[in-house]
């Protein structure tokens, strides 16, 4: 199986250079990864030609970190994931407070990819404030 035809190709994020002095590109799962970050990286009216596109996720910088926030990351994310990549079935989004810094939660995203129904997981930080 050809990762690449099959999840798509595109060059990595973040963007780095190769060995060879090259940009690298993504492809296959990594490719799925990359992107359900960069769509909930994405601040709404960010891109010009697009801009409904992105999670929004900073729109929660200042928000107490409560329950109630946090639910409504979970309901963001997915539906920014469901609208924005097509090549997932969100299974669970769950949004907990980060252990480690009060000032942050930890969303831990399970997915199933369309094409080969392999389940995936991502975790990411989302800043807060207390």
């Amino acid at each position: 199986m050809n990762k690449g035809q099959v999840f798509g190709r595109g060059i990595s994020f973040p963007p780095r250079v190769g060995s060879d002095g090259r940009v690298q590109w993504s492809e296959g799962e990594d490719n799925v990864q990359e992107a359900i970050r960069i769509i909930l990286m994405t601040e709404q009216n960010e891109r010009l030609r697009l801009p409904e596109f992105g999670g929004g996720l900073g729109q929660f910088l200042f928000e107490p970190n409560t329950v109630s926030t946090r639910h409504s990351i979970q309901d963001r994310i997915t539906k920014a994931l469901t609208r924005w990549e097509p090549r997932i079935q969100v299974e669970s989004v769950i949004v907990d407070a980060d252990p480690a810094d009060r000032e942050a939660a930890i969303a831990s995203i399970t997915y199933k990819l369309v094409s080969t129904q392999t389940r995936e997981r991502v975790s990411l930080n989302v800043k807060l404030s207390v």
